[in-house]
């Protein structure tokens, strides 16, 4: 299926590990230009030259993005470059395990900052270009809002509010044809993940016992499985789509695990 991506400035907040890296992976094959906006200075030109390396055309912009300003200048500096941008992946984020019991206001609203706020800020920034392009923005979840996790309120809390922007967006964003839609994403081994795994005392029974209850396969979901539903809807072949909340996780959230 040609998802009609070519030439298309797609920014990828996050793009440079993990799931963002994957997203970046497949828009590279669907030659669309993905441009990784983020603070890794170390990831990041390594992530340019393995996808240019591919024959991709990608791009890079540094940004912190829990500073709203800098959301700003990282837009601005993406325009100047590129002139327009067709589809924005909200990817950025960490399970920070800020919790009720330990936490403070202050760690809960940075958790939220590292999180959420982007979102916000780079879809505001990136509003008028989209309008002009009638272009598209998927938002990366996490079951966390669904199902909760422990230990994790500012993470769950951010996620909780990504899914409702989707809707929100979504409605606002009508009268303009910008469609805006969520991929949730369950049990997915990215480096994070296996930084978190190898917290545990015995990190590969952990993962065993975890995959074993993912009704699908009793498999993690890879990257590029969330990689190929985020790059058809940003793509036209999802022209009716908007305001879905798209679970990728093999039935873990909404099936019974006892199967």
């Amino acid at each position: 299926m040609d998802l009609h991506l070519k030439d298309k400035i797609i920014i990828v907040t996050g793009g440079s590990k993990g799931i963002g890296y994957g997203i970046c992976e497949r828009l590279v094959k669907e030659e669309a230009v993905p441009i990784i906006v983020g603070r890794n200075k170390t990831s990041i030109p390594e992530a340019v030259n393995t996808l240019s390396a591919l024959g991709g055309k990608v791009g890079a912009v540094y940004a912190e993005l829990s500073d709203p300003e800098q959301c700003k200048k990282a837009v601005e500096e993406i325009l100047v470059q590129y002139g327009t941008i067709d589809g924005l992946v909200n990817n950025a984020g960490i399970n920070d395990g800020v919790g009720l019991e330990h936490g403070n206001y202050e760690h809960f609203m940075a958790s939220l900052h590292r999180n959420v706020t982007h979102y916000y800020m780079m879809a505001h920034y990136a509003l008028p270009s989209l309008k002009k392009s009638k272009g598209a923005i998927v938002n990366i979840g996490s079951k966390t809002a669904t199902t909760g996790q422990g230990g994790t309120s500012g993470y769950a809390a951010s996620n909780g509010a990504r899914n409702a922007l989707t809707r929100e967006w979504a409605v606002e964003l009508l009268p303009y044809g910008i469609r805006v839609n969520a991929v949730i994403v369950a049990e997915c081994y990215t480096p994070l993940y296996q930084k978190w795994i190898n917290t545990f005392s015995n990190p590969e029974e952990k993962l065993q016992q975890i995959t074993q209850k993912i009704p699908l396969e009793n498999r993690m979901t890879t990257a590029a499985e969330i990689a190929n539903t985020v790059a058809f809807l940003l793509s036209d072949q999802s022209s009716h789509t908007t305001g879905q909340w798209i679970h990728v996780d093999g039935g873990y959230t909404h099936l019974d695990r006892a199967l």
